[in-house]
Protein backbone atom coordinates (compact mmCIF):
# COMPACT_ATOMS: atom_id res chain seq x y z
CA UNK A 1 0.00 0.00 0.00
CA UNK A 2 2.54 2.66 0.82
CA UNK A 3 4.38 2.25 -2.46
CA UNK A 4 1.25 2.42 -3.91
CA UNK A 5 0.87 5.80 -2.68
CA UNK A 6 4.42 6.59 -3.29
CA UNK A 7 3.94 6.11 -7.12
CA UNK A 8 0.91 7.66 -6.76
CA UNK A 9 2.55 10.84 -5.38
CA UNK A 10 5.17 10.48 -8.26
CA UNK A 11 2.18 11.04 -10.31
CA UNK A 12 0.27 13.23 -8.79
CA UNK A 13 -0.87 16.30 -11.23
CA UNK A 14 0.74 15.17 -14.22
CA UNK A 15 -2.03 13.90 -16.18
CA UNK A 16 -5.45 13.71 -15.69
CA UNK A 17 -6.69 9.61 -15.73
CA UNK A 18 -7.45 8.69 -19.20
CA UNK A 19 -10.31 6.43 -20.77
CA UNK A 20 -9.12 2.73 -20.59
CA UNK A 21 -10.04 2.63 -24.32
CA UNK A 22 -7.48 5.56 -25.34
CA UNK A 23 -5.15 4.66 -28.04
CA UNK A 24 -1.64 3.69 -27.00
CA UNK A 25 1.49 5.83 -26.34
CA UNK A 26 3.49 5.17 -28.90
CA UNK A 27 7.04 5.26 -27.70
CA UNK A 28 10.55 4.38 -28.96
CA UNK A 29 13.25 3.50 -27.19
CA UNK A 30 17.23 2.72 -27.27
CA UNK A 31 18.22 -0.12 -25.53
CA UNK A 32 19.94 1.42 -22.64
CA UNK A 33 16.97 2.77 -21.20
CA UNK A 34 15.30 -0.89 -21.96
CA UNK A 35 15.25 -2.24 -18.32
CA UNK A 36 13.97 0.57 -16.56
CA UNK A 37 11.43 1.41 -18.88
CA UNK A 38 9.95 -1.99 -19.17
CA UNK A 39 9.55 -1.51 -15.49
CA UNK A 40 8.42 2.26 -15.15
CA UNK A 41 6.04 1.96 -18.31
CA UNK A 42 3.23 -0.38 -16.57
CA UNK A 43 3.47 1.89 -13.42
CA UNK A 44 2.54 4.83 -15.21
CA UNK A 45 -0.13 2.88 -16.97
CA UNK A 46 -1.28 1.59 -13.51
CA UNK A 47 -1.53 5.74 -12.34
CA UNK A 48 -2.87 7.38 -15.60
CA UNK A 49 -4.79 4.45 -17.70
CA UNK A 50 -2.55 5.62 -20.88
CA UNK A 51 -1.41 2.02 -22.32
CA UNK A 52 1.97 2.02 -24.30
CA UNK A 53 3.30 0.53 -27.20
CA UNK A 54 6.90 0.52 -27.20
CA UNK A 55 8.73 0.43 -29.80
CA UNK A 56 13.26 -0.69 -29.40
CA UNK A 57 16.04 0.17 -31.61
CA UNK A 58 19.42 1.38 -31.35
CA UNK A 59 20.11 5.13 -31.16
CA UNK A 60 22.18 5.34 -34.11
CA UNK A 61 23.68 3.64 -37.24
CA UNK A 62 22.25 2.02 -40.79
CA UNK A 63 20.04 -0.44 -39.50
CA UNK A 64 16.50 0.02 -40.63
CA UNK A 65 15.06 -0.52 -37.36
CA UNK A 66 17.52 2.01 -35.24
CA UNK A 67 15.57 4.96 -34.60
CA UNK A 68 16.23 7.96 -36.15
CA UNK A 69 15.75 5.59 -39.26
CA UNK A 70 12.15 4.66 -38.44
CA UNK A 71 11.19 8.66 -37.80
CA UNK A 72 12.95 9.55 -41.32
CA UNK A 73 10.78 6.74 -42.94
CA UNK A 74 7.80 8.68 -41.43
CA UNK A 75 7.19 6.66 -38.61
CA UNK A 76 5.02 8.59 -35.56
CA UNK A 77 6.32 8.57 -32.39
CA UNK A 78 4.20 10.09 -29.20
CA UNK A 79 7.97 9.74 -27.38
CA UNK A 80 11.40 9.31 -28.22
CA UNK A 81 14.35 7.85 -26.24
CA UNK A 82 17.68 8.02 -27.40
CA UNK A 83 21.19 9.04 -26.95
CA UNK A 84 21.13 13.10 -26.55
CA UNK A 85 23.24 13.91 -29.61
CA UNK A 86 21.17 11.64 -31.75
CA UNK A 87 17.74 13.64 -30.30
CA UNK A 88 19.28 17.09 -30.96
CA UNK A 89 19.82 15.27 -34.67
CA UNK A 90 16.08 14.71 -34.83
CA UNK A 91 15.35 18.09 -33.58
CA UNK A 92 17.41 19.86 -36.18
CA UNK A 93 15.52 17.67 -38.72
CA UNK A 94 11.84 18.55 -37.68
CA UNK A 95 11.13 14.61 -36.47
CA UNK A 96 11.20 15.99 -32.70
CA UNK A 97 9.43 18.91 -31.38
CA UNK A 98 12.07 21.53 -30.23
CA UNK A 99 11.81 22.58 -26.64
CA UNK A 100 10.31 19.16 -25.60
CA UNK A 101 14.19 17.43 -24.80
CA UNK A 102 14.28 16.44 -21.36
CA UNK A 103 17.59 14.44 -20.03
CA UNK A 104 16.50 11.09 -18.08
CA UNK A 105 19.98 9.08 -17.86
CA UNK A 106 23.60 8.93 -17.59
CA UNK A 107 25.40 5.56 -19.13
CA UNK A 108 28.39 4.27 -19.33
CA UNK A 109 30.24 1.59 -20.93
CA UNK A 110 31.33 -1.78 -19.38
CA UNK A 111 33.09 -4.65 -20.24
CA UNK A 112 31.25 -8.48 -20.13
CA UNK A 113 32.45 -11.99 -20.25
CA UNK A 114 30.98 -15.12 -20.44
CA UNK A 115 29.83 -16.67 -16.84
CA UNK A 116 32.77 -18.63 -15.19
CA UNK A 117 35.78 -17.48 -17.33
CA UNK A 118 38.42 -15.73 -15.89
CA UNK A 119 38.05 -11.70 -15.71
CA UNK A 120 41.13 -10.11 -17.61
CA UNK A 121 42.45 -6.86 -16.10
CA UNK A 122 40.81 -3.81 -17.04
CA UNK A 123 41.72 -0.92 -14.20
CA UNK A 124 44.25 0.57 -16.40
CA UNK A 125 44.42 2.08 -19.63
CA UNK A 126 47.07 -0.04 -20.28
CA UNK A 127 45.98 -2.99 -18.83
CA UNK A 128 42.23 -2.49 -20.85
CA UNK A 129 44.63 -2.12 -24.20
CA UNK A 130 46.47 -5.33 -23.45
CA UNK A 131 43.32 -6.78 -22.89
CA UNK A 132 41.90 -6.33 -26.04
CA UNK A 133 45.35 -7.01 -27.51
CA UNK A 134 44.85 -10.79 -25.57
CA UNK A 135 41.56 -11.42 -26.51
CA UNK A 136 40.56 -13.64 -29.35
CA UNK A 137 37.32 -11.88 -30.27
CA UNK A 138 35.74 -8.71 -29.34
CA UNK A 139 31.67 -7.49 -29.86
CA UNK A 140 30.41 -4.32 -29.83
CA UNK A 141 27.47 -2.68 -30.28
CA UNK A 142 25.79 -0.77 -33.06
CA UNK A 143 24.57 2.06 -31.42
CA UNK A 144 26.73 4.79 -29.06
CA UNK A 145 28.97 2.32 -27.55
CA UNK A 146 29.53 0.14 -30.71
CA UNK A 147 30.48 3.62 -32.50
CA UNK A 148 32.40 5.38 -29.59
CA UNK A 149 34.77 2.23 -29.97
CA UNK A 150 35.07 1.62 -33.14
CA UNK A 151 35.55 5.10 -34.47
CA UNK A 152 37.55 6.81 -31.72
CA UNK A 153 38.87 4.22 -28.70
CA UNK A 154 40.65 1.98 -31.01
CA UNK A 155 42.56 4.90 -32.69
CA UNK A 156 42.97 6.63 -28.91
CA UNK A 157 44.97 3.25 -27.92
CA UNK A 158 46.78 2.75 -31.44
CA UNK A 159 45.35 -0.80 -32.20
CA UNK A 160 42.55 -0.08 -35.01
CA UNK A 161 44.64 -2.58 -37.30
CA UNK A 162 44.59 -4.92 -34.79
CA UNK A 163 41.35 -5.07 -33.76
CA UNK A 164 40.25 -5.38 -37.68
CA UNK A 165 40.50 -8.65 -37.78
CA UNK A 166 38.46 -10.00 -34.30
CA UNK A 167 35.73 -7.00 -33.43
CA UNK A 168 32.41 -7.76 -34.85
CA UNK A 169 29.90 -5.24 -34.65
CA UNK A 170 26.21 -6.36 -33.24
CA UNK A 171 22.72 -4.75 -33.80
CA UNK A 172 21.27 -5.74 -30.19
CA UNK A 173 22.28 -7.33 -27.15
CA UNK A 174 26.09 -8.50 -27.50
CA UNK A 175 25.76 -9.91 -23.88
CA UNK A 176 24.33 -12.57 -25.76
CA UNK A 177 26.91 -13.24 -28.64
CA UNK A 178 29.38 -13.33 -25.49
CA UNK A 179 27.00 -15.60 -23.83
CA UNK A 180 27.17 -18.25 -26.76
CA UNK A 181 31.02 -18.06 -27.04
CA UNK A 182 30.76 -16.02 -30.47
CA UNK A 183 32.87 -13.40 -28.64
CA UNK A 184 35.49 -13.58 -26.07
CA UNK A 185 34.89 -9.91 -24.42
CA UNK A 186 31.98 -7.98 -25.01
CA UNK A 187 31.23 -4.03 -24.58
CA UNK A 188 27.47 -2.13 -24.16
CA UNK A 189 26.25 0.32 -22.29
CA UNK A 190 25.90 -1.31 -18.51
CA UNK A 191 21.95 -1.15 -18.51
CA UNK A 192 21.88 -3.25 -21.76
CA UNK A 193 24.96 -5.99 -20.25
CA UNK A 194 22.77 -6.50 -16.83
CA UNK A 195 20.18 -8.22 -17.58
CA UNK A 196 22.29 -10.98 -19.52
CA UNK A 197 22.08 -14.23 -18.54
CA UNK A 198 25.44 -16.12 -18.73
CA UNK A 199 27.77 -13.43 -18.52
CA UNK A 200 29.42 -11.45 -15.94
CA UNK A 201 30.58 -8.03 -15.72
CA UNK A 202 33.85 -7.15 -14.93
CA UNK A 203 33.47 -3.38 -15.24
CA UNK A 204 33.57 -0.66 -16.84
CA UNK A 205 36.20 1.31 -19.25
CA UNK A 206 38.81 2.68 -17.06
CA UNK A 207 37.91 6.78 -16.64
CA UNK A 208 40.14 8.43 -18.74
CA UNK A 209 38.86 6.74 -21.96
CA UNK A 210 35.30 6.19 -20.59
CA UNK A 211 32.35 7.60 -22.74
CA UNK A 212 29.60 8.37 -20.48
CA UNK A 213 26.35 8.86 -22.88
CA UNK A 214 23.23 10.93 -21.65
CA UNK A 215 19.85 9.34 -23.29
CA UNK A 216 17.33 11.76 -23.00
CA UNK A 217 13.64 12.09 -24.02
CA UNK A 218 11.62 14.47 -26.57
CA UNK A 219 8.31 14.14 -28.01
CA UNK A 220 7.58 13.37 -31.46
CA UNK A 221 6.82 15.83 -34.20
CA UNK A 222 3.82 13.39 -35.37
CA UNK A 223 2.88 12.85 -32.11
CA UNK A 224 -0.77 12.01 -31.57
CA UNK A 225 -0.87 12.96 -27.91
CA UNK A 226 1.23 15.50 -26.65
CA UNK A 227 0.17 15.93 -23.44
CA UNK A 228 0.48 12.28 -22.40
CA UNK A 229 3.65 12.34 -23.78
CA UNK A 230 4.75 14.78 -21.30
CA UNK A 231 3.55 13.73 -18.84
CA UNK A 232 5.20 10.03 -19.30
CA UNK A 233 8.73 12.41 -19.75
CA UNK A 234 8.15 13.94 -16.47
CA UNK A 235 7.98 11.13 -14.77
CA UNK A 236 10.09 9.15 -16.13
CA UNK A 237 12.41 11.96 -15.18
CA UNK A 238 11.05 12.35 -11.74
CA UNK A 239 12.51 11.03 -8.33
CA UNK A 240 9.53 7.97 -8.77
CA UNK A 241 11.62 6.60 -11.16
CA UNK A 242 15.28 6.96 -9.17
CA UNK A 243 15.66 4.20 -7.57
CA UNK A 244 14.56 1.96 -10.59
CA UNK A 245 16.99 3.54 -12.64
CA UNK A 246 19.51 2.89 -10.18
CA UNK A 247 19.00 -0.56 -10.33
CA UNK A 248 19.59 -0.99 -13.96
CA UNK A 249 22.89 0.36 -13.90
CA UNK A 250 21.98 3.91 -14.79
CA UNK A 251 22.52 7.30 -12.89
CA UNK A 252 19.72 9.55 -13.06
CA UNK A 253 20.10 12.99 -15.10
Amino acid sequence: MQRRLFLGLGLAGLLPAAPRAAAPLQVMTSGAFTAPFEILAPRFTAETGHAITTIRGASMGAAPDALPNRLARGEAADVVILARGSLDGLVRAGLVRAGSERDLVHSAIAMAVRAGTPHPRIGTVEEFRQTLLNAASIGYSSSASGVYLSTELFARLGITEQMAGKARQFPRWVGREVANGVVELGFQQRSELLPIPGIEIVGPLPAPIQRVTTFSAGIGARAEQPEAALALIRFLASPAAHEVIRAAGLDPA
